[in-house]
């Protein structure tokens, strides 16, 4: 099952998780075996890649790709106001542009 293996980080919400961790928790007691959160993620997500043209897969993959997308141009924004702001300050910058410069003696 596991020849091929690659690492992967997944950020979730809690409340996905709470479900993920709900299914191992009932899929532990009706197998009685014990079934970690990594096992049922696998499984939602290969059982989710089955259903590839499933209408509900499609709106969600979408919702998601918007918030990441409305996310990412808010931290743009966000980034470019800071940069508008520190100019504005005045504040003297050495030749390397990353600090103060400092007075030689």
């Amino acid at each position: 099952m596991l020849e091929t293996r690659t690492r992967v980080l997944l950020v979730l919400s809690r409340d996905a998780l709470d479900r993920a961790r709900v299914v191992g928790g009932k899929a532990t007691i009706a197998l009685k075996l014990p079934v970690s959160l990594q096992i049922v993620l696998r499984a939602l997500i290969e059982e989710g890649l089955k259903r590839d043209d499933h209408p509900a897969l499609l709106a969600n993959v979408e919702s998601q790709a918007k918030a990441v997308r409305q996310k990412r141009s808010m931290a743009r924004l966000e980034g470019a106001e800071e940069e508008r702001r520190h100019r504005r300050s005045g504040a003297a910058r050495g030749p390397s542009g990353r600090g103060p410069r400092r007075r030689r003696k």
